[in-house]
């Protein structure tokens, strides 16, 4: 639940484009989440800043959408994080324009969403029938 800052520089002058997550869960399954945006007059779009438009999955000032309108693939599956110590990778891809098919890729990168901060201890709770795992923070 860290939060997570998106900008794209480099962009001209109110150009429109869409920004698209993708992430794979561990069983391969994929979700993806889009927005349309328009960059300032200086070329720039912070997402903590600029509201996203109507059309993609969501709209409005929501700096974590990308993340939070993940949606898969495959109908009724469930994004479920089973091994808390192994991140999510999560494509970021930059596409020009707002047409239903995106277009030109102008700009893509990788970010590791992590589960566990370093140093958090887990352990595991057998009690009865009871199964959990208590995670300690350092």
């Amino acid at each position: 639940d860290e939060p997570l800052a998106i900008a794209v520089q480099g962009l001209g002058p109110r150009q429109q484009v869409t920004l698209r997550t993708s992430l794979r869960d561990e069983t391969g399954e994929l979700f993806q989440a889009s927005a349309h945006y328009q960059a300032g007059d200086d070329g720039e779009l912070d997402l903590a800043r600029c509201p996203a438009l109507p059309g993609g999955s969501f709209s409005g000032l929501e700096p974590m959408g990308l993340l939070w309108a993940l949606q898969p693939q495959k109908p009724f599956w469930r994004l479920v994080k089973r091994d808390v110590q192994s991140p999510f990778l999560l494509q970021l891809e930059v596409f020009e324009g707002h047409g239903e098919r995106p277009g030109r890729l102008l700009a893509q990168a990788q970010h590791e969403r992590a589960f566990l901060r370093d140093g958090v201890r887990r352990v595991p709770v057998r009690e009865g029938r009871i199964r959990a795992t208590l995670f300690l923070p350092p």
